[in-house]
């Protein structure tokens, strides 16, 4: 991954390699983390880093009132911070069961957490050659958001132009909600208080219009790392450096152009 430049590569391998080491301050960080989490709407989204200007509070805390982050999420993504996972670039942690997606600056800050719409299939894998096909030949089954570590970034798509590619070998990026197809209630069920009717998409990422426009685009203008937990796999099967890392702190993740998976 290089530390300068653009960060986004269309045809990198999905899951760069990543070289950590156990951090002995990961409690501590973490203890910062969700003390940023509980406060997203104070000071911590007021912050600057190399990338770009800080959002407005009113698109910063865009969870549903009383709605929790996961300890896992706040483990995470003081592992990310600790470890320098994310090599001072921007990085996204993404809870498909919760239906939350939180951004935070190259500085590790938290910018903003919005619900999300996932895949309407449960899963974490990426079928062979769904990519390639049209959005009404992905079988039900196969309509997955994967699960892992994706360095990605902007980059052309054949149907919705100028796209944030999460991962471009399954044709995954995060968009504002599509409202393409009514029947399916998109926007309703963003704005709906509770994760169980965020599963829709063929894929792809979907967040409000404001969440897009105010906090992702911004922020991933030069690229980032996305952290997608999983449906079904372990959390040590999809981010094994971060789970071994945690372990051990308790004992002492030529250009095609193609659609994207709305």
């Amino acid at each position: 991954m290089a530390a300068t430049g653009l960060l986004f590569i269309p045809n990198a391998p999905r899951n760069s390699p990543i070289r950590t080491h156990s951090q002995p301050r990961i409690r501590a960080v973490s203890g910062a983390l969700a003390l940023a989490l509980a406060f997203t709407s104070v000071g911590v989204a007021s912050a600057k880093d190399k990338n770009t200007d800080a959002p407005p509070v009113s698109a910063a805390d865009g969870l549903p009132q009383g709605q929790e982050v996961s300890p896992t999420v706040i483990e995470l993504a003081g592992w990310v911070v600790a470890a320098k996972d994310s090599q001072g670039y921007p990085f996204a942690i993404i809870d498909k069961a919760a239906a939350q997606i939180l951004v935070f600056g190259g500085d590790g800050r938290l910018r903003g957490a919005a619900p999300g719409l996932f895949g309407s299939a449960v899963g974490d894998h990426t079928a062979p050659g769904v990519a390639g096909l049209a959005l009404r030949e992905i079988p039900g089954r196969d309509r997955t958001t994967p699960a892992g570590r994706f360095v990605g970034g902007y980059g052309p798509s054949i149907d919705a132009g100028r796209v944030l590619w999460v991962d471009y070998e399954s044709a995954v990026s995060i968009h504002p909600v599509a409202t393409g197809v009514p029947a399916e209630k998109r926007v309703e069920r963003l704005a709906s208080a509770t994760p169980d009717d965020n599963r829709v998409t063929h894929g792809c990422i979907n967040v409000s219009p404001e969440f897009y426009a105010q906090i992702i685009q911004p922020t991933f203008e030069k690229g980032g790392v996305f952290y997608i937990l999983p449906d079904k796999d372990s959390i040590a099967e999809t981010f094994p450096e971060f789970a071994q890392s945690h372990a051990t702190t308790q004992g002492s993740g030529g250009k095609r152009e193609r659609r994207s998976r709305r």
